[in-house]
């Protein structure tokens, strides 16, 4: 049994671990896994999907899922949704795999952004409840704005986040219609009530409007001092303290607050899904690798050691003690997935998001702005029909 896993997605020791117990409890099976590296692999995956000597086990990003699966090379679990209990799954990990109805994907792990914060900075500016509401939120970080300090560090292109805001709102970054094109959807009242609160929170701070977090790294900036909050997976963190070990100690989390304290803010969930290819010889074989990795028992393990959310809602006690872990864990049930086009990649490739994001911080008018954005979509994901 071939399986491919991607690099650093799980420790060594935890494949040890798992292959171990798996060829104890399966032995007729043995078990070659093999590591690859995330940049190029989309096509190394494809060129995979099409030959007759494909692994049996492929790790892909969960919304790689439909670009896969639209190659007809990718083998549908349907029937085996209910025994890997998949009512359970958390949707924005389940949906990505899910194409026309059909499973292709079963859900591994899933990761999603959080809010880090400063906790002796929101002592010192007096925050002493944290946030569970948007308007909470605005008041909190315009409160954090004093003595010096920077309430939030929000570039002006962190799309993702405007992404959740367009989910709390009804919306969606595209929509599929009923005669199977997609339309880009940020020029409606649900995108346009989405980028009017991510300009007044980014307000709040002094970040770039026509950059993304990677340009400066918002660790790096973070990590200077004055910050007192940050969006970012929990393992931001750990960069963070690399690069200023004296807050070590001072760093806390909590969800993205959502419209109401009813729920947190809906949030992209990102991670991966476990495939197997129709030209896998081991089919059967294939799917106990499955099952077991999507199962309680390594979904737990997994759990406590990568600090991932698992792919049950019904797991997340796995966390417990881990406070980064918890707060992604809680923002994941209002998790979502970009939509699930094979061609979102090529959104991604020049994304209008980010332009249309920039332009209205920079106050270009929403709608005209939105209305290029979403043409530039719904181009992209036509592209092929």
């Amino acid at each position: 049994m071939t399986v491919w896993i991607m690099r650093d997605s799980v420790t060594d020791g935890y494949l040890q671990r798992f292959r171990a117990d798996f060829e104890a409890t399966h032995p007729n099976l043995k078990l070659n896994v093999q590591i690859q590296e995330w940049d190029g692999i989309g096509q190394k995956v494809t060129s995979a999907l099409a030959s007759k000597d494909a692994p049996d086990v492929i790790e892909v990003g969960n919304t790689q899922v439909a670009q896969y699966a639209a190659s007809g090379g990718v083998h549908d679990f349907s029937d085996k949704v209910a025994e890997l209990e998949g009512l359970d799954w958390i949707p924005g990990l389940a949906e990505p795999g899910r194409i026309d109805g059909k499973q292709y994907g079963i859900p591994w792990y899933a990761a999603n952004r959080v809010v880090i914060y400063r906790k002796d900075l929101f002592e010192q500016a007096g925050v002493t409840a944290l946030p569970k509401t948007r308007e909470e939120w605005l008041a909190a970080t315009e409160k954090l704005n004093s003595g010096g300090n920077e309430g939030i560090y929000l570039t002006g292109q962190t799309w993702y986040a405007l992404a959740g805001f367009v989910w709390d709102e009804g919306g969606d970054l595209a929509v599929k219609g009923s005669d199977g094109k997609w339309k880009g959807a940020l020029d409606t009242p649900q995108a346009r009530a989405a980028i009017d609160f991510y300009r007044r929170l980014q307000a709040l701070g002094k970040g770039p409007k026509d950059a993304d977090e990677g340009k400066p790294l918002q660790a790096e900036v973070f990590a200077k001092g004055h910050i007192a909050q940050v969006i970012s997976t929990p393992g931001g963190a750990n960069a963070i303290v690399k690069a200023n070990p004296e807050l070590k100690d001072k760093l806390g989390f909590f969800p993205i607050p959502g419209k109401s304290a009813a729920k947190p803010g809906a949030v992209f969930t990102g991670g991966s899904d476990l495939v197997v290819p129709e030209s896998s010889k081991h089919q059967d074989a294939a799917y106990q690798v499955v099952k077991a990795l999507a199962g309680a028992k390594w979904q737990t393990e997994m759990a406590k050691e990568m600090s991932y959310v698992p792919n049950r809602t019904s797991l997340a006690g796995a966390l417990a003690g881990n406070e980064g872990a918890v707060a992604m864990a809680a923002g994941a049930v209002n998790g979502h997935a970009t939509p699930n086009s094979p061609n979102w990649a090529a959104v991604e490739a020049n994304n209008p998001i980010k332009q249309y994001m920039t332009q209205v911080l920079t106050g270009a008018d929403p709608d005209a702005a939105g209305k290029a954005a979403s043409d530039a979509i719904t181009k992209a994901l036509n592209s092929s029909s």
